[in-house]
Protein backbone atom coordinates (compact mmCIF):
# COMPACT_ATOMS: atom_id res chain seq x y z
CA UNK A 1 0.00 0.00 0.00
CA UNK A 2 1.30 3.85 -0.64
CA UNK A 3 0.03 6.89 0.68
CA UNK A 4 -1.80 9.44 -1.59
CA UNK A 5 0.91 11.49 -1.34
CA UNK A 6 3.29 9.01 -2.90
CA UNK A 7 -0.01 7.91 -5.44
CA UNK A 8 -0.09 11.92 -6.67
CA UNK A 9 4.03 11.57 -6.83
CA UNK A 10 3.92 9.06 -8.99
CA UNK A 11 1.26 10.68 -11.47
CA UNK A 12 3.22 13.49 -11.49
CA UNK A 13 6.35 12.24 -12.69
CA UNK A 14 4.87 9.83 -15.43
CA UNK A 15 5.02 9.87 -18.77
CA UNK A 16 1.81 10.95 -20.56
CA UNK A 17 1.65 8.18 -23.54
CA UNK A 18 -1.67 8.69 -24.44
CA UNK A 19 -4.55 11.92 -24.24
CA UNK A 20 -8.25 11.57 -23.72
CA UNK A 21 -9.25 12.11 -27.29
CA UNK A 22 -6.68 9.91 -28.57
CA UNK A 23 -8.51 7.31 -26.03
CA UNK A 24 -11.97 8.03 -27.39
CA UNK A 25 -10.68 7.78 -30.96
CA UNK A 26 -9.20 4.40 -30.47
CA UNK A 27 -12.25 2.88 -27.98
CA UNK A 28 -14.87 4.51 -31.19
CA UNK A 29 -12.58 2.32 -33.95
CA UNK A 30 -12.85 -0.65 -31.64
CA UNK A 31 -17.01 0.00 -31.31
CA UNK A 32 -16.82 -0.21 -34.69
CA UNK A 33 -15.20 -3.08 -35.62
CA UNK A 34 -17.19 -4.89 -32.24
CA UNK A 35 -20.58 -3.95 -34.36
CA UNK A 36 -19.27 -4.79 -37.40
CA UNK A 37 -18.54 -8.47 -36.23
CA UNK A 38 -21.03 -9.24 -33.20
CA UNK A 39 -24.55 -7.10 -34.08
CA UNK A 40 -27.54 -9.21 -34.73
CA UNK A 41 -25.09 -12.02 -32.29
CA UNK A 42 -27.20 -10.85 -29.17
CA UNK A 43 -23.77 -11.29 -27.58
CA UNK A 44 -23.31 -10.86 -23.87
CA UNK A 45 -20.46 -8.10 -23.19
CA UNK A 46 -18.58 -9.34 -20.04
CA UNK A 47 -16.60 -6.80 -18.00
CA UNK A 48 -13.48 -7.72 -16.41
CA UNK A 49 -13.96 -5.63 -12.75
CA UNK A 50 -11.68 -3.39 -12.05
CA UNK A 51 -9.29 -2.60 -14.81
CA UNK A 52 -12.09 -3.46 -17.34
CA UNK A 53 -15.02 -0.95 -15.99
CA UNK A 54 -14.47 2.40 -17.26
CA UNK A 55 -13.42 0.78 -21.04
CA UNK A 56 -16.71 -1.07 -20.36
CA UNK A 57 -18.43 1.83 -19.55
CA UNK A 58 -17.21 4.01 -22.66
CA UNK A 59 -17.91 1.69 -24.79
CA UNK A 60 -20.79 -0.14 -24.05
CA UNK A 61 -23.06 3.30 -25.36
CA UNK A 62 -21.52 3.23 -28.55
CA UNK A 63 -22.98 -0.52 -29.45
CA UNK A 64 -26.03 0.49 -30.67
CA UNK A 65 -27.73 -3.12 -30.86
CA UNK A 66 -29.24 -5.71 -28.73
CA UNK A 67 -26.88 -7.10 -26.08
CA UNK A 68 -26.70 -8.31 -22.44
CA UNK A 69 -23.90 -7.44 -20.21
CA UNK A 70 -22.49 -9.31 -17.01
CA UNK A 71 -19.07 -9.03 -14.97
CA UNK A 72 -16.54 -10.75 -13.26
CA UNK A 73 -14.21 -9.88 -10.87
CA UNK A 74 -10.40 -12.45 -11.05
CA UNK A 75 -7.10 -10.13 -10.78
CA UNK A 76 -3.75 -11.29 -10.07
CA UNK A 77 -2.37 -8.06 -9.08
CA UNK A 78 -4.24 -7.42 -5.69
CA UNK A 79 -2.42 -3.69 -5.41
CA UNK A 80 0.90 -4.60 -6.41
CA UNK A 81 2.79 -3.80 -9.68
CA UNK A 82 3.33 -7.40 -9.97
CA UNK A 83 0.77 -10.03 -10.86
CA UNK A 84 1.00 -13.96 -9.24
CA UNK A 85 -1.78 -16.33 -8.91
CA UNK A 86 -5.37 -15.32 -10.41
CA UNK A 87 -8.04 -14.89 -7.89
CA UNK A 88 -12.16 -15.28 -8.46
CA UNK A 89 -13.62 -12.81 -6.54
CA UNK A 90 -16.83 -12.68 -7.73
CA UNK A 91 -18.07 -15.08 -11.24
CA UNK A 92 -20.87 -14.04 -13.78
CA UNK A 93 -23.97 -13.90 -13.23
CA UNK A 94 -25.61 -15.33 -16.76
CA UNK A 95 -25.70 -18.68 -18.39
CA UNK A 96 -22.81 -18.66 -21.02
CA UNK A 97 -24.06 -22.07 -22.61
CA UNK A 98 -24.32 -21.45 -26.75
CA UNK A 99 -23.65 -17.67 -26.11
CA UNK A 100 -21.21 -15.20 -28.25
CA UNK A 101 -19.05 -13.33 -25.34
CA UNK A 102 -17.17 -10.13 -25.38
CA UNK A 103 -14.58 -10.26 -22.89
CA UNK A 104 -13.73 -6.27 -22.17
CA UNK A 105 -10.22 -5.46 -19.91
CA UNK A 106 -8.06 -2.89 -19.51
CA UNK A 107 -4.61 -4.17 -20.85
CA UNK A 108 -3.27 -7.52 -22.25
CA UNK A 109 -0.14 -8.15 -20.15
CA UNK A 110 1.21 -11.27 -19.75
CA UNK A 111 -2.00 -12.75 -21.12
CA UNK A 112 -2.40 -15.21 -17.66
CA UNK A 113 -5.48 -13.37 -17.10
CA UNK A 114 -7.35 -12.84 -20.33
CA UNK A 115 -6.29 -16.57 -21.23
CA UNK A 116 -7.79 -17.85 -18.02
CA UNK A 117 -10.93 -15.45 -18.38
CA UNK A 118 -11.53 -16.80 -21.87
CA UNK A 119 -11.04 -20.38 -21.07
CA UNK A 120 -13.14 -20.16 -18.56
CA UNK A 121 -16.31 -18.64 -20.20
CA UNK A 122 -15.43 -21.49 -23.11
CA UNK A 123 -15.78 -24.16 -20.47
CA UNK A 124 -18.82 -22.61 -19.43
CA UNK A 125 -20.36 -23.47 -22.59
CA UNK A 126 -20.14 -20.34 -24.49
CA UNK A 127 -20.17 -20.75 -28.31
CA UNK A 128 -18.03 -18.08 -29.24
CA UNK A 129 -15.70 -15.92 -27.17
CA UNK A 130 -13.81 -12.49 -28.12
CA UNK A 131 -12.13 -10.34 -26.41
CA UNK A 132 -11.04 -6.11 -25.69
CA UNK A 133 -8.88 -4.38 -24.39
CA UNK A 134 -7.85 -1.04 -24.20
CA UNK A 135 -4.41 -1.26 -24.63
CA UNK A 136 -1.61 -4.44 -25.59
CA UNK A 137 1.55 -4.09 -23.34
CA UNK A 138 4.45 -4.77 -26.29
CA UNK A 139 6.43 -7.69 -24.62
CA UNK A 140 7.03 -11.14 -25.24
CA UNK A 141 4.28 -13.57 -23.86
CA UNK A 142 4.56 -17.37 -22.32
CA UNK A 143 0.77 -18.03 -23.45
CA UNK A 144 -0.49 -18.00 -26.90
CA UNK A 145 -3.22 -15.23 -26.31
CA UNK A 146 -4.17 -12.51 -28.61
CA UNK A 147 -7.38 -9.77 -28.01
CA UNK A 148 -9.65 -9.80 -30.88
CA UNK A 149 -9.61 -5.74 -30.02
CA UNK A 150 -7.10 -3.69 -29.05
CA UNK A 151 -7.32 -0.18 -28.98
CA UNK A 152 -4.10 0.97 -28.21
CA UNK A 153 -0.15 -0.55 -28.17
CA UNK A 154 1.77 0.47 -24.67
CA UNK A 155 5.56 0.30 -24.73
CA UNK A 156 6.38 -2.93 -21.56
CA UNK A 157 6.32 -0.22 -18.95
CA UNK A 158 4.02 -0.03 -15.96
CA UNK A 159 0.80 1.75 -16.88
CA UNK A 160 -1.92 3.40 -15.19
CA UNK A 161 -4.91 5.67 -15.73
CA UNK A 162 -8.04 5.20 -17.71
CA UNK A 163 -9.34 1.65 -15.67
CA UNK A 164 -5.74 0.59 -15.05
CA UNK A 165 -4.19 1.42 -11.48
CA UNK A 166 -0.99 2.03 -10.01
CA UNK A 167 -0.93 0.34 -6.49
CA UNK A 168 -5.00 1.24 -6.03
CA UNK A 169 -4.56 4.34 -7.23
CA UNK A 170 -5.08 6.16 -10.82
CA UNK A 171 -7.73 4.36 -12.60
CA UNK A 172 -9.79 7.50 -12.65
CA UNK A 173 -6.51 9.39 -14.74
CA UNK A 174 -7.76 11.56 -17.74
CA UNK A 175 -4.66 9.21 -19.96
CA UNK A 176 -2.97 6.80 -20.35
CA UNK A 177 0.45 7.20 -18.53
CA UNK A 178 3.56 5.39 -17.83
CA UNK A 179 5.21 5.12 -14.31
CA UNK A 180 8.64 7.39 -14.80
CA UNK A 181 12.06 5.16 -14.78
CA UNK A 182 13.41 4.98 -11.33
Amino acid sequence: MITTEQAIAVKTHADRLYSVAQIEAAIQAMAEAVTHDLEGHDPVVMCIMNGGLVLTGILLPQLDFALRTDYLHATRYRGRTFGTDLEWRKHHELDLSGEHVLVVDDILDEGRTLHAICDHCRKQGASEVRSAVLVRKDRPRELDVCADYVGLEVPDRYVFGFGMDYKGYWRNAPGIFAVAAQ
